[in-house]
């Protein structure tokens, strides 16, 4: 599920040596040739271009939410069961390490399999890769991920994937940035995103910043929001306010609820006459709840252009009468949806939503060992302003270490949520 800018582009031939290396109902690299009278040329540097490198990753672009958005593992994960034992996949001549947490209790354990399964299908799915991944059991606490790293790094580990809870990036990044060693972290939470610590990951940012643009290119001028008293609404109401001042419109009502939703419903469905769109960002069933509720107020919500965020890939959001026609910016769900049937086929069971993001990053991580020689893991080769295609789409990391997605607008309806406006191609400069 979940942003821009960059110095250097990498050359056509950097994603065309990699066509042949995809799955061949994958999706190709953004750009890339398949013709044999090609020529090849030693470049892997260009100056000019500016059309996304969709360099590997994984499969049709975009994947489906399907709820993914609602639940990101951002706090410690409660008391684990006994420390898996280290793994070492694969015979390439470049380590890397991957801190996930195995022994974690409850959903985050059921997640980091998942994504230690999509990270291994990466690396069968990638012809001959150079990589060699160094897999590590945090048990999903600060202390883990510390000894983790530590471990990987002593074993030669030139990157590190992970972890993914927000309180144990800062762990690992002490001991990387120490090695001059990048880490592509799996966290939504921005603030741990930094020098060195890239985040690959549905952040809140992206979904505001694309169904914005969205709505602001089809005319609206005015908006109302309603979001929850969190720390995602507190996200949430930053990038919106700067979105909206961005594209020249007006916030004319912004409140914010807790448990009780009746006097931010009153005063939003009150001020409703003023905007010609309505922002609503929180999880599936919540928003069902709020919509209901400024229906409730007199709000006609039917006059309105209600907006959301990937939260709303959620049946219970195709479901509500009041949402209908809604928009919201998720992946498209081609990808995931491909994802999908090869995990299901290579494990026999279903992948969690956020498997993707281990899958995407090993398989870039090999792209740049194999294209990028010794200068593979470099902060202007993984900034490249082109980005990368992945399972969910296009993406590129910024300077500070957060992320830019490509992302779809789709339009609530009961039979299921359909794409309005496709995926960027690439990004602009």
């Amino acid at each position: 599920m979940v942003g821009p800018r960059h110095p250097k582009d990498l050359a056509e031939d950097f994603s065309k040596d990699l066509v042949n290396d995809l799955p061949k109902d994958v999706a190709r690299p953004s750009g890339s040739q398949t013709s044999t009278s090609q020529t090849s040329t030693s470049r892997t540097w260009g100056t000019t271009r500016r059309t996304a490198v969709g360099l590997i990753l994984g499969a049709p672009l975009l994947g489906a939410c399907a709820g993914s958005f609602s639940g990101p593992f951002n706090s410690q994960a409660g008391p684990s069961g006994p420390a898996a034992e280290p793994v070492a996949v694969g015979t390439g001549q470049v380590k890397i390490g991957l801190i996930l947490p195995l022994s974690a209790s409850g959903n985050a354990g059921v997640a980091a399999q998942s994504m230690k399964n999509a990270a291994e299908m990466a690396l069968a799915e990638f012809q001959n890769p150079n990589i060699q991944l160094l897999i590590k059991d945090d048990g999903g606490s600060p202390q883990g991920a510390q000894q983790g790293t530590q471990q990987a790094l002593d074993e030669g580990a030139e990157m590190i994937l992970g972890p993914l809870f927000a309180l144990s990036v800062p762990a690992t990044a002490q001991l990387t940035r120490a090695k001059g060693v990048s880490v592509i972290a799996f966290s939504t939470d921005s603030s741990v995103a930094g020098r060195g610590v890239y985040l690959l990951s549905f952040l809140p940012e992206s979904d505001v910043n694309r169904i914005v643009e969205y709505a602001a290119s089809s005319g609206k001028r005015s908006f109302a929001a309603c979001l929850p008293d969190n720390a995602y609404g507190n996200v949430v109401e930053g990038a919106f306010k700067q979105a909206v001042t961005r594209r020249g419109g007006r916030v004319v009502a912004l409140e914010k609820y807790g448990t009780d939703r009746t006097t931010a419903v009153r005063n939003v469905a009150q001020s409703l006459n003023q905007a010609d769109a309505l922002f609503l960002a929180d999880d599936g069933d919540s928003v069902v709840t709020v919509a209901d509720a400024l229906t409730a107020a007199g709000a006609n919500l039917k006059n309105i252009q209600l907006l959301g965020t990937g939260l709303w890939d959620n049946p219970r959001v195709s479901a509500s009468p009041a949402l209908q026609g809604g928009l919201y910016a998720a992946p498209d769900p081609a990808g995931f949806r491909s994802f999908s049937g090869r995990y299901r086929a290579k494990f026999a069971s279903e992948p969690v939503r956020t498997a993707t993001l281990a899958y995407d990053a090993v398989a870039l991580v090999a792209a740049l060992a194999r294209t990028q020689g010794p200068q593979r893991f470099a902060a202007e080769v993984l900034t490249n302003p082109s980005g990368f295609a992945g399972i969910d789409g296009l993406f590129r990391f910024r300077a500070d270490g957060t992320n830019e997605r490509g992302l779809a607008v789709m339009r609530v309806a009961s039979a299921g949520s359909v794409p309005v406006a496709g995926s960027p191609k690439s990004f602009g400069a």
